[in-house]
């Protein structure tokens, strides 16, 4: 099943979709929250028997309405740097032997067609698709990955938008570089672990587009991760607690202006970004 919010920001209806239609979960819900995540019976078995009793409008137009973050504002955004081997490469950065961990303030999450800002006094602002991680249990000192995945309640696209000058050449905190306004593009969709298996696909193994005013920039696969995302929320538990709504995002391919030589983004810019199975955004880059 997959999870979504719709409509102007600030007012998103909570919907899922599933075999095509867009169902209006208000009667379940207020909205996609770590509570809704958690629930017992999960989220999936609460649509389906809501569903079933016919307690589940379809919403009209759908297609026409504003695709607002997947999630409502998480408690936290925890980042993995330099997870994938071509973009440890690319930087000139050694393969980590632990995951790299720093964290992105929340208010940065914004929907995945919204407009992302240049900050004022950026000349490096960058772009990184990365495979998303919703926390749906609470974790805490997870023993093994197979007990890490239980906590998942699922994948989204993220842009880990990122201004490098105020990355490494401002101090050398990463967090600076992250928290900008608007840096956080989520979504289309939270795609549940049940949805991608029976749609045949694997979360370690999905393949990952990112494109610049149509050019391919980011062209890779979770496949080529060090660190899996099972593993990487089993190693996070280790040090924090994850409460359900709370997003990883697990790193990114090569393909990044800092490491390629592209132009950094302008205001003008439009970015997409395409995950097998995850579905797609669109931004158009403006000015702060």
């Amino acid at each position: 099943m997959r999870f979504a919010r719709l409509g102007p920001a600030g007012d998103e209806i909570p919907v899922a979709i599933d075999d095509g239609e867009v169902l209006d979960l208000r009667s379940l819900t207020g909205d996609i929250s770590g509570g809704f995540l958690a629930s017992d019976p999960g989220p999936d078995a609460l649509v389906r028997h809501a569903r079933a009793a016919g307690d589940l409008p379809v919403v009209d137009r759908a297609d026409g309405l504003r695709r607002g973050s997947p999630v409502a504002r998480p408690g936290k955004v925890v980042c993995i740097g330099l997870n994938y081997r071509d973009h440890a490469a690319e930087t000139g950065a050694d393969i980590p032997t632990e995951p790299i961990v720093f964290m992105k303030d929340p208010m940065t999450v914004i929907g995945p067609d919204d407009e992302v800002l240049v900050p004022r006094g950026s000349t490096k602002t960058d772009w990184e698709i990365e495979l998303a991680i919703v926390i749906g249990t609470t974790a805490r000192y997870c023993a093994s990955e197979d007990e890490a995945a239980t906590h998942i309640a699922g994948y989204a696209i993220a842009n880990d938008v990122s201004e490098r000058a105020f990355q490494l050449e401002r101090g050398g905190q990463w967090d600076k570089g992250k928290s900008c306004e608007t840096f956080n593009p989520l979504g289309p969709w939270l795609v549940t672990p049940s949805a991608l298996e029976a749609d045949g696909l694997d979360p370690n193994a999905l393949s990952l587009q990112l494109r610049v005013n149509g050019e391919l920039r980011q062209d890779g696969s979770t496949r080529d991760m060090i660190f899996r995302p099972a593993e990487i929320v089993r190693y996070l538990s280790q040090f924090m607690v994850l409460y359900p709504g709370d997003v990883i995002s697990t790193g990114t391919p090569a393909g990044v202006a800092l490491g390629s030589g592209a132009p950094y983004l302008q205001a003008g810019d439009v970015v997409e970004l395409t995950a097998e199975g995850l579905g797609s955004q669109r931004q158009t880059i403006g000015a702060a």
